[in-house]
């Protein structure tokens, strides 16, 4: 009698543990994706007279990653914060011409294959080509970026070296010019270094 209820009770305690017992979170390939405005940050650094250095951000972001690895961040331009209000409105209106061009966009085709196993925590740095679109000018850009899976349903991908862009490769060198006239500076530096940490969601 003794034995039958040690028995019985070491039953219902692995049914217990093995009904609490996480389940593996559902890979990354499954899904889409969707930009997490509100956890994700883009920024840049602008140089002016060759030695002051401003930090400018963009806060309107959205986007998506498709299962097959089809990923796309578009950038409202309309929404970029350089601390000056004059300087934003130039950027806005003369630099970007946002009422012909609203938003920039990036787009990128990556491997899903590549992040299937990332568990919730972990990392993994992967080199990342991309296509960077401006006022309907395109140019190629490379860097590596971090891969960190936040929760079942969420990965953060940030940038680990900041990515150069240069004006000339986007024909901005004209606005660059006239917005250096503008503001009776020396220089403008037409390379800018960009950083960026991206949240996602499923």
């Amino acid at each position: 009698m003794h034995a039958s209820r040690i028995i019985a009770a070491a039953t219902l305690l692995l049914a217990a543990a093995c009904a609490q017992a996480p389940s593996e979170p559902a890979p990354l390939v499954e899904g889409s994706w969707a930009v997490d405005a509100d956890a994700s940050s883009l920024s840049y650094v602008s140089v002016k007279s060759g030695e002051i250095a401003e930090s400018n951000t963009f806060s309107g972001l959205s986007g998506s990653v498709s299962p097959d690895g089809a990923a796309t961040l578009e950038i409202d331009l309309s929404t970029i914060e350089t601390k000056v209000d004059i300087r934003n409105e130039r950027m806005r209106d003369i630099f970007f011409e946002i009422a012909d061009h609203p938003t920039a966009s990036v787009t990128a085709s990556i491997d899903p294959a590549a992040f299937e196993k990332l568990g919730v925590g972990q990392s993994v740095t992967q080199p990342l080509k991309a296509t960077l679109n401006v006022k309907g000018v395109e140019a190629p850009i490379e860097t590596q970026v971090s891969v960190t899976r936040t929760g079942e349903d969420g990965v953060l991908v940030t940038s680990t070296e900041p990515v150069i862009v240069y004006a000339d490769a986007l024909e901005l060198t004209e606005g660059l010019a006239t917005l250096q006239e503008l503001a009776g500076l020396p220089s403008i530096t037409p390379a800018v270094p960009v950083t960026f940490s991206i949240a996602f969601t499923r």
